[in-house]
C-alpha cells in the first residue's frame, strides 16, 4: 500500500503518488453495470420527459435550463430511440466519470491505493451521485463539471502551470451551458484566487484566456437570453419563491450530511476541509467549498446544490487520513481500514435500496417507492397516454378530426410528445416553460382533451367542459399526477380568443 507523506512544518503534502488505474476503473465499471442493469425499470421521470420534449426542439437556450442536457438527449434519441437504459446512459457515464476523477484527485493530493479507493467508493455510494445516474437531469452533468473543474484546479496548483486555466475555463463554460449554478463555483474559484497566494495567476494571460474561453462557450446562450428577455431569470425567481414557500429549502445544513455525501464519508470531507484551510498550496479548494456553501445558505438554496463540491474534500480527506492510518501498528491499521470500509459500504448499500430501482415488484420495490418520491414520479405516464388515446377514440368522428391535447404541466407535455406517437396522438399544446414559445396549432383545435387542470380551473379557462377520464396508475402509487391532477376533461376552445388566452396562461413549472 502506497501512502502520502506530509511536511508538517510547512503544511504541504508530498504529491508523488500515482493513480491506481485498475482499482478506479473497476469501481467505475461497477457503477456502470449496476445502473445499466436497473435503469430499465418503472418509466421516465417527469423532468426527463421535459428534457426529451425540449430535445425535439433544439435551441441555444430553454426557459428552465441551458441547452447541453437536451442536446445530449437528442443524441440519445437518435442512437437509442425511446429507451430508458439508452437515454440514461450518458448520465451513467457522467457519474462513473465523476467517481473515477475523484480517485484521481486523491492521487494528485498524494493518496495511495487505499485513499483512492476510499474516495471513489465514498462518492459512488453517496445518495446524490447514486440518484444522478438513475435519471438524466441537468444536475447529473453539472455534477461532473464541478468535479472536473476541481481536478483541473488541483492540477494548476500542483504544477503551477497556468495553462491549466484553459481547462478550467472550458469546463466552466460547458458547466454554464448545463446549469446556471456553475456561477456559484466560479465565485468560489475567483474568491479562492484572490484570498490565497494563487492570486499570482491573475496576472497570467492563460488566466484571462480561460475566462475568454468560458465566455465564448456560453456566448450563444447569453445571446438567446438577451433575445428572450432573460426569461430564465424570471423562471428561476419563480421556482426559488415556490421552493422557499413550500419548504423545499429547509434543512440545508442537514442535507450536507444526509444527501450530498455518504453519511460515513463525513469524517473524510471534514478532515479534508480542515487540512485545506491550513494548507497554503491548496487552500483555494477550501474557498471553492466555503464560498458556494455560504452563498447557497444565504440565498436559501436547496441542500443538494452543494453535492458536487464534496468529491474534492473527500479526496483530500482520504489522502490525509491514509497518512494517519499508515502511522498505526499493522494490526490497528488493518482493523481501522476494515471497520471503515465496512460501515461505508454497508451504509451505501442501504442507500442503494432507497434510491435505485432494484426490483420491479415485491418488498424491495415497495420499500423504495415508500421512501423515494422521485421513483414514484416515474410511474403512470404510459397509463396517462393510453387513457388520453382512449378518450380521443371515444369522441365522435367530427370531434376527432379537430382535437388537441392541452397539457397543464411539463411532465404531461413530455409524455404526450414522447409516448403519444405510439397512439397517433397529436403533438401536445402546452403553456409551460419553453413549450409556450412553440404556441398552438394553426388553425387551433375546436375540441380539447385537457390534462393537469382542476375542474374549477378547466371550467374557468375553457367552454363546455365535461369529465372524461381519470389519471392514475394500476399500482396505486401516489404521486403528483394521481394526487394533484387526477381528472381529465374534454372541453371546447378557450373562453378568450386564442392569442389572449395564450398570453394570460403562460406558466413556469
Amino acid at each position: 500500500m502506497s501512502s502520502i507523506s506530509a511536511e508538517q512544518s510547512s503544511g504541504q503534502i508530498d504529491v508523488r503518488s500515482r493513480p491506481d488505474m485498475a482499482a478506479l476503473l473497476g469501481i467505475a465499471a461497477v457503477v456502470v453495470f449496476v445502473h445499466v442493469l436497473t435503469n430499465n425499470r418503472y418509466g421516465f421521470h417527469r423532468d426527463e420527459l421535459q428534457f426529451l420534449s425540449d430535445a425535439r426542439h433544439l435551441d441555444w437556450g430553454f426557459v428552465s435550463y441551458p441547452p447541453v442536457t437536451p442536446f445530449l438527449e437528442r443524441i440519445g434519441l437518435g442512437i437509442f430511440g425511446v429507451s430508458l437504459v439508452g437515454l440514461r446512459l450518458f448520465s451513467v457515464i457522467a457519474q462513473a466519470s465523476a467517481v473515477f476523477v475523484t480517485g484521481l484527485m486523491a492521487s494528485e493530493l498524494g493518496g495511495g491505493r487505499t485513499a483512492q479507493v476510499a474516495a471513489a467508493l465514498a462518492v459512488a455510494l453517496s445518495p446524490l451521485p447514486l440518484f444522478e445516474a438513475t435519471e438524466f437531469q441537468y444536475s447529473t452533468f453539472d455534477y461532473l463539471w464541478w468535479v472536473l473543474t476541481a481536478y483541473f484546479v488541483i492540477r494548476l496548483l500542483k504544477t503551477e502551470n497556468p495553462r491549466w486555466c484553459l481547462a478550467i475555463g472550458a469546463t466552466v463554460g460547458i458547466g454554464l451551458m448545463t446549469k446556471y449554478t456553475m456561477l456559484f463555483l466560479v465565485a468560489g474559484i475567483l474568491g479562492g484566487f484572490f484570498l490565497t497566494r494563487a492570486r499570482r495567476f491573475l496576472g497570467s494571460w492563460w488566466f484571462w484566456g480561460g475566462i475568454a474561453l468560458a465566455l465564448l462557450i456560453c456566448l450563444p446562450n447569453l445571446v438567446w437570453q438577451m433575445r428572450h428577455g432573460f426569461i430564465s431569470l424570471h423562471f428561476l425567481r419563480h421556482i426559488h419563491a415556490r421552493d422557499v414557500g413550500e419548504g423545499r429549502a429547509n434543512g440545508f445544513l442537514r442535507d450536507q450530511f444526509v444527501i450530498c455525501a455518504n453519511r460515513f464519508a463525513a469524517p473524510l470531507w471534514i478532515a479534508g476541509l480542515l487540512f485545506l484551510l491550513r494548507n497554503q498550496r491548496f487552500r483555494v479548494l477550501a474557498w471553492m467549498y466555503l464560498i458556494p456553501l455560504t452563498l447557497f445558505a444565504l440565498s436559501k438554496g436547496r441542500g443538494y446544490y452543494m453535492a458536487a463540491a464534496y468529491p474534492m474534500l473527500i479526496a483530500t480527506g482520504a489522502a490525509v487520513c491514509e497518512r494517519w492510518v499508515t502511522s498505526l501498528p499493522r494490526r490497528w491499521r488493518w482493523t481501522v481500514e476494515t471497520a471503515y470500509f465496512t460501515v461505508l459500504v454497508a451504509w451505501g448499500l442501504y442507500i442503494c435500496t432507497v434510491i435505485l430501482p432494484l426490483a420491479s415488484s415485491g418488498p424491495l420495490r415497495d420499500f423504495a417507492l415508500n421512501n423515494n418520491g422521485d421513483l414514484r414520479e416515474e410511474i403512470g405516464w404510459n397509463e396517462l397516454v393510453k387513457t388520453v388515446a382512449g378518450i380521443r377514440d371515444s369522441l365522435p368522428p367530427e370531434q376527432q378530426a379537430s382535437v388537441g391535447v392541452l397539457a397543464g404541466n411539463y411532465g404531461e407535455t413530455g409524455a404526450i410528445e414522447i409516448l403519444g406517437p405510439a397512439y397517433h396522438l397529436p403533438a401536445p399544446i402546452s403553456m409551460t416553460n419553453s413549450a409556450w414559445f412553440r404556441k398552438y396549432p394553426s388553425p387551433p383545435p375546436s375540441t380539447l382533451i385537457v390534462l393537469g387542470f382542476s375542474r374549477e380551473s378547466a371550467e374557468k379557462a375553457f367552454t363546455s367542459c365535461r369529465l372524461a377520464g381519470h389519471n392514475g396508475n394500476p399500482y396505486g402509487v401516489k404521486n403528483e399526477e394521481s394526487e394533484d391532477h387526477p381528472d381529465i376533461f374534454v372541453c371546447g376552445g378557450p373562453r378568450k380568443p386564442w392569442p389572449e388566452f395564450w398570453e394570460d396562461y403562460q406558466s413556469f413549472g
